[in-house]
């Protein structure tokens, strides 16, 4: 993937977490284009890495996306280090074991919604202004198929991404004509270490979700990080408010 999309060298990329799984690979994926990326995640594994591969151009903030004043922080260190953020990637979130409603309790259903969804709106309200005062910016939020059908989570994680595709649709439309670009992608079955559980023992969920995929596989995250890209190129541009499928043909059914 690398410097085939000149227009995103020098960007300053903001992504949550960027620690593993989707995050990760969207880290790498931007600075394979000589993008700035700054790295948000409450765990560091691969972040440390990535500041020595690639000193110059990548920078992380150990924090919790559910807490304000660590936002507030992480923003202030993307500033100092690379300047004002060109490109957000609302990307991590959290799994809810796809409890039905009977077994989801008050506090399994606060932190779905506090780090899937408040976490993205806290962080896009502290962003979006200087966007606007550069009248340029991108947005894009990481929804899931559980988004648009049931079935891809229990009912407080599909719940929150129902709500995700809500708040990137309004926000679309609120600041489509004041140059900012925002957009959506709903993953299927991706193999990152949220969905381990899928693979553990015998592996026969991950089997049942590759079977029950039209195109018989889950796809790696470096495929979403791909997808990513080019929704943040100018020649995506005009794609405003949309939510993308990487589904694998999971919503033809």
């Amino acid at each position: 993937m690398k410097n085939r999309y000149h227009d995103l060298a020098r960007q300053v990329v903001f992504v949550t977490g960027a620690a593993s799984g989707i995050g990760e690979a969207q880290a790498k994926a931007f600075l394979e284009q000589g993008a700035f990326v700054f790295g948000l995640d409450h765990q560091l594994r691969t972040m440390a890495e990535l500041s020595k591969q690639y000193p110059e151009n990548f920078a992380y903030f150990l924090g919790d996306v559910t807490e304000k004043e660590q936002l507030m922080k992480a923003i202030k260190q993307c500033h100092d280090q690379f300047g004002k953020v060109t490109i957000l990637l609302n990307t991590a979130g959290v799994l809810d074991d796809y409890k039905p409603l009977l077994e989801t309790n008050d506090q399994l259903w606060d932190r779905i919604f506090e780090v899937n969804v408040k976490s993205m709106y806290r962080l896009t309200h502290l962003i979006l202004p200087d966007m606007l005062k550069q009248k340029s910016g991108t947005i894009i939020n990481m929804a899931s198929i559980a988004g648009l059908v049931a079935g891809g989570g229990g009912i407080a994680y599909t719940s929150a991404k129902h709500a995700i595709i809500g708040f990137t649709k309004q926000l679309a439309l609120d600041y489509a004509a004041q140059g900012i670009r925002i957009k959506g992608i709903a993953p299927g079955a991706i193999q990152t270490p949220m969905n381990v559980a899928d693979f553990a023992g015998n592996g026969e969920m991950a089997e049942w979700v590759a079977n029950e995929t039209p195109v018989k596989r889950w796809a790696r995250p470096e495929e979403v990080a791909e997808l990513t890209l080019f929704l943040a190129t100018p020649q995506a541009s005009y794609i405003q408010g949309s939510i993308v499928p990487i589904d694998g043909g999971w919503l033809l059914k």
